[in-house]
């Protein structure tokens, strides 16, 4: 019988981190998009290192850095009580560094697109410019929105490297369902892996089918 647990620990996962994401994306790909900062490019280096980066070496570097006997782990524990190694706070801090490029760069690409009148109309017609984000430039970009959420999503539920080195194999708590596959192949239980491979792999795919058509059909 199957194990719904880590399933749903996965897409809990998920969801917060694409929630944290888009909260920090919006800014970060805006400043990007339009800023003339000498430190863009380092910025930027650093926001897409993920997608080239061995995930054990970030996991390894964030375990190292949450770790109580380093300088920022120990003093998360001394002055508030928080250990992240080995929990799901620890867990949505790793996942969203490790997806944030997914997130990032379809809505920078998104922001640099769009015709640099439609600002300077806003600007002239007196709107701030958070009214200008808000109300002018994201309603424009909504193909790309749509694009670095699901991405994020989907890409955050299929990792393992990142949250094998900070979470480990704590049921209930850090296994989710990427390193209970782990687990069911390492055991030779194949049928129970099958299965949660292919309830992986049929919802993302739905969901990647489902972006692909709503762009499609935002572009015609």
């Amino acid at each position: 019988m199957i194990d719904w647990e880590p399933l749903l620990l996965t897409f809990r996962l998920a969801l917060v981190t694409t929630l944290i994401l888009l909260v920090i994306a919006i800014p970060l790909a805006y400043w990007l998009a339009y800023s003339r900062s000498r430190a863009k490019l380092i910025v930027e280096t650093l926001v897409g290192m993920p997608l080239v980066l061995p995930p054990t070496v970030l996991g390894f570097y964030l375990l190292i850095a949450f770790s109580p006997s380093g300088a920022f782990g120990q003093w998360l524990d001394s002055w508030f009580g928080i250990r992240l190694v080995f929990s799901f706070s620890g867990l949505v801090i790793a996942s969203v560094i490790y997806s944030l490029p997914f997130m990032v760069q379809p809505i920078q690409s998104g922001f640099a697109n769009l015709p640099a009148s439609l600002k300077e109309a806003s600007y002239v017609l007196g709107k701030s410019r958070m009214e200008t984000i808000f109300r002018v430039l994201l309603p424009n970009i909504k193909p790309a929105l749509l694009t670095g959420t699901v991405l994020a999503f989907a890409h955050t539920i299929g990792e393992f490297g990142v949250v094998l080195m900070i979470g480990g194999n704590i049921p209930g708590k850090t296994k989710v369902a990427s390193i209970t596959i782990y687990d069911e192949v390492e055991a030779l239980n194949y049928d129970a892996a099958n299965t949660y491979s292919l309830i992986l792999f049929a919802i993302t795919f739905t969901i990647l089918l489902l972006v692909y058509a709503v762009n499609k059909r935002y572009f015609k």
